[in-house]
């Protein structure tokens, strides 16, 4: 745990108390604060021990020195939730976990954003960096909460996922690497538009320190355009990344290969067909990034190839759980949007697509050039009611209502259909928050289940 001193001798107010928040109540109590603390959830209170628990509109707030604020919590759109109205009458400051996080760190950081494959280029980041030698901290949207992670030494590197939440409440953050794969629509309710949404991805790499480096994916018109931007603001160098498109100087894929043309000319790196949990164009622009990413910190190309050829995958993104004969069950829960679940369909034929939840603007529409590749659809949650009128005419499909009910069908379908390689995919295009906690429990659900599914096949062998 990284000790929240910058509060020492002060009151501070916690609202929200998930992972982050937890993590930010106990370093704020090690680093010497006096804590008061709130979730309006019974079960998430008694997680923040040894602090003073009462609802915020208790809270002495002509002496608080700060509210940190919860990622989840609205801090602008659809409107601010009243404790932030609160705190802004009073003229306290609202910051988030990672914010106390960097008035601590005293190491470099690598941050990455956007709206689709920042968490495997975060874990991919910090494998490479693991694999070269390095004590790769990584944390923040992804795994542990920041606050969470070790004190430096000096071979640590911390590796944080940024969501746009994230980078609304770090303003002191100042990574010297950021990185922004894409930008599609999503969270727009958060945001209230779609430039707003682009403006605060963006700003992370205008905290990026000036002697650091810009890492950014330039293969969508908003990146593109940010990109252009930053390029000429003054600030830290930026470095393009493109899949498909050959790059006069930067880095770049082409046909599954992966060249670097930071200098004079360009250099083969890897192949990247050779990564085998990395498939498909989208891995490759996640290899791309993390490759521009950790070349100011690794100079041999050749490790980092290395490294990024042997990365295991990432959880709930295109991870094969189980197989039960000729079938198998793919968990790509981390697909909370359209966009996303583009990427896993496009790695598959002969699907039986587990999809819904709670529905995100746009729906599925934009996946119809993938329609082809489903042989049916189950659908769950609420997005099961709109799903199924852009499936109508064009795919199969069932409502399925649950998980466990679409899993099962599903796995008979496949398994009774005459394709070689049925996949059971999950890969929602939709949030998971209508029956689950978050996409990791969702993922660790169709886990256990396909999981207990395979398990009597496996014993019979």
């Amino acid at each position: 745990m990284i000790a929240a001193r910058a509060f020492a001798g002060k009151t501070v107010g916690v609202f929200g108390l998930a992972r982050s928040g937890v993590a930010a109540v106990h370093a704020l109590k090690s680093g010497g604060a006096q804590v008061f603390a709130w979730d309006d959830k019974e079960a998430s209170r008694a997680a923040a021990d040894g602090v003073r628990i009462s609802p915020w509109q208790e809270w002495p707030w002509d002496k608080l020195a700060a509210l940190i604020l919860s990622p989840g919590v609205p801090l602008t759109h659809p409107e601010p939730h009243p404790v932030v109205s609160r705190a802004k009458e009073a003229g306290v400051e609202v910051i988030g976990d990672i914010e106390l996080f960097a008035r601590e760190a005293a190491a470099p950081v690598i941050a990455i954003t956007g709206t689709n494959g920042k968490s495997t280029t975060t874990a991919l980041i910090g494998h490479v960096l693991a694999a070269c030698g390095f004590d790769a901290q990584v944390g923040g949207n992804i795994g542990k909460a920041a606050l969470e992670l070790s004190p430096p030494t000096a071979k640590t590197i911390y590796v944080l996922e940024m969501s746009s939440y994230q980078i609304d409440l770090s303003p002191s953050l100042k990574p010297e690497v950021a990185v922004l794969s894409n930008i599609t629509p999503d969270h727009i309710d958060r945001h209230g538009t779609m430039e707003h949404y682009a403006a605060v991805k963006a700003q992370l790499l205008k905290q990026t320190v000036k002697t650091g480096l810009n890492v950014i994916g330039v293969d969508d018109p908003c990146t593109a355009s940010i990109f252009t931007r930053l390029s000429s603001n003054g600030g830290a160098p930026c470095v393009p990344v493109s899949v498909g498109k050959v790059l006069g100087r930067g880095i770049f894929v082409l046909d599954g290969a992966l060249y670097d043309a930071q200098s004079a000319h360009a250099a083969k790196v890897m192949n990247l067909t050779d990564a085998a949990h990395l498939p498909g164009a989208h891995n490759w622009q996640n290899a791309a990034l993390a490759y521009g990413a950790v070349k100011p910190f690794v100079k041999d190309a050749r490790a980092i190839a290395s490294a990024i050829a042997d990365f295991p995958g990432l959880a709930h993104r295109i991870e094969e759980v189980a197989r039960l004969g000729k079938v198998r069950f793919v968990n790509d829960s981390k697909a909370t949007n359209a966009d996303a679940a583009a990427r896993a369909l496009a790695c598959f034929a002969d699907i039986f697509w587990i999809a819904g939840g709670k529905p995100k603007e746009g729906g599925i529409a934009a996946l119809a050039p993938y329609f082809p590749r489903l042989r049916k659809a189950y659908l769950i949650g609420q997005a099961a009611d709109e799903f199924a009128a852009t499936l109508a005419g064009k795919v199969d499909y069932a409502m399925s209502g649950t998980l466990e009910a679409a899993l099962a069908a599903a796995a008979d379908d496949a398994a009774a259909s005459p394709a070689r390689e049925p996949v059971v995919l999950l890969s929602p295009a939709a949030a998971s928050f209508d029956q689950f906690r978050d996409f990791e429990q969702r993922g660790d659900v169709f886990r256990e289940l396909a999981t207990k599914l395979a398990a009597p096949a496996r014993q019979a062998s």
